[in-house]
């Protein structure tokens, strides 16, 4: 594994002249008209006119920028406040970050050298005790010096700068100006203007943050908790002067009512903070300038463009201050702005090609700061875990930092993690034993359930002996087969695996024998389910969710709703019928028992026939089955105890959930822990959380372990194992999620149908060879990795036969 960069974020880039792209300059929505009227143009040189609305480091470095690549451009700039007016104190930046400015203009980067802070630690202050992380590397300086800095450059340079006067209305900038550059912030009148266009969405948080200073330099990023009788309190801290450090407090909008600062002023909530945090601070007071008590808004903008106005920085995406800095994200839209515009060929061309180079950059930390932010909401959850695992949760809550790069940054804290939490010394947390009851396994990876649609008759044939036999010999601790239907009925395709007879039962035998006899330690578990509403369909690969031409079976469910808009409705189940299902899964489990399995879990996720119960988008019952949460779970906790009552007491039992529905209405978080709840006090030994495929319309939130969050909360509000799924597919991910205790397992799908051997081949690249790895003997010649070298090199003999 190559080492990261030693600076936040790990993604971050410098922007270049080389995205391409197009411009969408269609209206939409009746959106205002794309400007229009005469504007001399020489568009080989770029924009001759250059409008600049808002004078914050976005619109500064932006128009600073743009004359220096061509001073012949005139460049205005309009700011509302005094030159000095500003919020907050210091600014993070990112090595990266500094490097562009380096190359773009080296005036400024010289001037900010002089004033830049330098820090490589991270502490972690939990009751009282500090955890240090080294080798992480920031930079900081004070907000105001790198405005007076970018001022000066501008004016340098012969930029018309405009304080305290409001810009013109941009419908008459864009007429007047070949291009117009608004960086007003993240109330930014522009974009509303033309809301239409941009179609900008905003998302509200739930916690409340003060931005102070202390004239105090901390020798590190410091975080630190206060249990407070209100409720837990959290300082975010870090040097930007010699003798100076922002200090923002945050917490949830409960715990700040609480305690009563809704009723105090700017200074009274200072003094407040500081008597809070008074061991952080040395007994030192804190500062404020305008500091007032606000909420996070995450601002997401469907287009960054339009006609000859485009968005900057605040203004076209917002991230919370957790992960870094919105200064940085400025700066580097200023940076991809100002180079495409002189390499392309055209205006369109240009801000197509920003926003190409911009937006997956932006994507990618609003997802990892999202993570931090809700980990931040919820720190609640986690002040109760071992010291160092909640300080390794704490680095680790983005995703961005992960296992493998604190191992680079900092091996000794790593270890001591690792140690606190029983890890063998030299073994990654993946390859530690995990107990459910009377089953251990061996290590923490799951092959995840996976539909195949392979079947005749529900009979589970070769390729599932070749299918599942490979994968148990790829190394996992547990493998699990498919969705395997209790009747026929309950299949989603005619290609499902069933256990509704005995010779199902009798045919799974030979796959459990094989798994038992040639890859010993592995164990293999069975999930039950009923297809529900959403059955009687095609393979997927001839049509995701699509019926079938001929042959279709009724359909039946909580309610008589479709799955998709104009499909075929299901029969809405009355309780006799209930009473009959009930049954065709304990039956399914007593012929799993017999089959060998050693494993059995509870299919209610993804809008199947139990899962339709739990979610009050797809059950709208109003007899003792369907209302409130409790009543839409009576069901499947019946199905649960009937199926428990029949699987031997000494193997466990999982059950997976949709822990959200991806729709609005749907099931939510609070109702995911809920429904953990209920099942762990029925006897549930661990909660398999996936997501989604309730409802046809549901809009996921996609990305690099997008629902483990939601695993991670159960966990540990609920205080039951858990197993992650969506999106893992690294081992350092699972390493990750199992050391900062978001996760006991993690079940992956896709990256065992790339690699049979995942597991192998992750214990191979730790160079790792000891408990929880078993190599098949007669794969043992492949447990380390080829050698490279020239094409005449000596290899391995081969051995007799090959």
């Amino acid at each position: 594994m190559r080492p990261d960069r030693r600076h936040q974020p790990a993604d971050a880039r410098t922007p270049g002249p080389g995205a391409r792209g197009r411009l969408d300059t269609r209206l939409r929505h009746g959106a205002p008209p794309a400007p229009t009227g005469p504007r001399p143009r020489d568009e080989t040189n770029g924009p001759r006119r250059v409008a600049v609305i808002g004078g914050g480091p976005a619109g500064l470095y932006a128009a600073a920028l743009l004359k220096r690549r061509d001073p012949g451009r005139a460049v205005t700039l309009w700011e509302r406040n005094a030159p000095d007016d500003t919020f907050g104190f210091g600014v993070v930046l990112s090595d990266d970050t500094l490097g562009g400015i380096e190359h773009a203009d080296p005036v400024v980067h010289e001037a900010l050298r002089e004033h830049i802070v330098h820090w490589d630690a991270v502490d972690i202050v939990h009751r009282g005790v500090r955890h240090t992380s080294g080798g992480h590397g920031f930079a900081a300086l004070g907000r105001q010096r790198l405005l007076r800095i970018l001022h000066d450059r501008c004016r340098s340079l012969g930029v018309d700068l405009r304080f305290r006067a409001e810009a013109p209305h941009p419908a008459r900038l864009v007429d007047a100006y070949d291009l117009v550059v608004a960086a007003d912030g993240v109330h930014s009148t522009t974009r509303e203007a033309y809301a239409q266009v941009f179609r900008p969405h905003g998302v509200g948080h739930r916690c409340r943050y003060l931005w102070l200073a202390a004239d105090v330099a901390f020798d590190a990023f410091r975080f630190e908790t206060a249990e407070t009788e209100h409720g837990v309190m959290q300082l975010h801290g870090y040097p930007y002067a010699a003798d100076a450090s922002t200090v923002i407090v945050e917490m949830r909008e409960e715990v700040w009512r609480a305690a009563g600062f809704a009723e105090l002023g700017e200074r009274e909530s200072a003094e407040r903070c500081a008597g809070i945090f008074a061991d952080a601070l040395g007994g030192r007071p804190l500062r404020s300038h305008r500091s007032a008590w606000t909420t996070f808004r995450t601002v997401v903008n469907e287009r960054w463009s339009h006609g000859n106005l485009v968005l900057l920085g605040d203004a076209a995406h917002t991230a919370h201050f957790s992960i870094g800095s919105g200064t940085k994200l400025a700066v580097e839209d200023a940076l991809a702005l100002a180079a495409c515009l002189d390499g392309q060929p055209s205006l369109e061309r240009a801000l197509a090609a920003y926003e190409e180079e911009r937006r997956p950059v932006v994507a990618s930390t609003q997802r990892a700061a999202r993570a931090s932010l809700e980990w931040f909401e919820d720190l609640a959850l986690y002040v109760d875990q071992p010291p160092r695992r909640f300080a390794f949760n704490l680095l680790t809550r983005s995703r961005r930092v992960t296992y493998g790069n604190l191992r680079l940054r900092d091996p000794r804290f790593t270890g001591a993690v690792e140690r606190e939490a029983g890890c063998a010394p030299g073994t990654p947390p993946m390859f530690t034993p995990f107990r459910l009851r009377g089953l251990t396994l061996r290590n923490r990876v799951v092959v995840s359930p996976m539909d195949m649609y392979s079947a005749t008759d529900g009979l589970p044939g070769d390729f599932h002996l070749v299918h599942l036999g490979s994968r148990a010999l790829g190394g996992a601790g547990l493998v699990m087969t498919e969705m395997v239907c209790v009747s026929p009925e309950g299949r989603i395709t005619p290609g499902c695996t069933g256990l509704y007879t005995g010779r199902q039962a009798e045919a799974w035998r030979r796959i459990t024998e094989f798994v038992h006899t040639r890859a010993p330690g592995t164990a293999i578990g069975v999930q039950l389910g009923h297809c529900g509403r959403k059955g009687s369909t095609r393979p997927m690969w001839e049509g995701m969710d699509e019926p079938l031409p001929d042959g279709n079976w009724p359909l039946v469910a909580a309610s008589p709703l479709p799955y998709k808009p104009g499909g075929r409705p299901p029969r809405e189940l009355g309780r006799a019928e209930l009473t009959d299902l009930r049954e065709q899964f304990a039956a399914a489990a007593r012929r799993a028992a017999r089959a060998g399995f050693d494993l059995l879990e509870l299919h209610c996720a993804h809008g199947y026939l139990l899962s339709g119960f739990l979610s009050p988008l797809a059950n709208r019952r109003d007899d003792a089955y369907g209302g409130s949460l409790a009543r839409r779970l009576r069901f499947p906790l019946e199905v649960f105890d009937a199926v428990r009552a029949e699987w031997p007491e000494e193997r466990p039992m999982t059950v997976r959930i949709s822990a959200t529905d991806w729709a609005e209405g749907g099931t939510t978080a609070e109702d995911a822990v809920g429904i953990a709840r209920a099942f762990a006090a029925h006897g549930a030994d661990a909660i398999d959380v996936s997501t989604g495929q309730v409802v046809a319309e549901e809009a996921p939130e996609f990305g690099r372990s997008y629902q483990t969050p939601f695993a991670d909360r159960i966990r540990n509000a609920v205080g039951v194992p858990v197993i992650a799924v969506g999106a893992i597919s690294s081992w350092d991910d699972v390493n990750s999620l199992v050391l900062a205790g978001r996760a006991d397992l993690c079940a992956l799908g896709r990256p065992h149908l790339y690699d049979p051997h995942w597991t192998l081949h992750a214990a191979a690249e730790q160079g790792y060879d000891g408990p929880g790895v078993v190599w098949p003997a007669p794969y043992r010649a492949g447990s380390r990795p080829p050698r490279t070298g020239r094409a005449d090199a000596p290899g391995p003999r081969p051995s007799p036969g090959s």
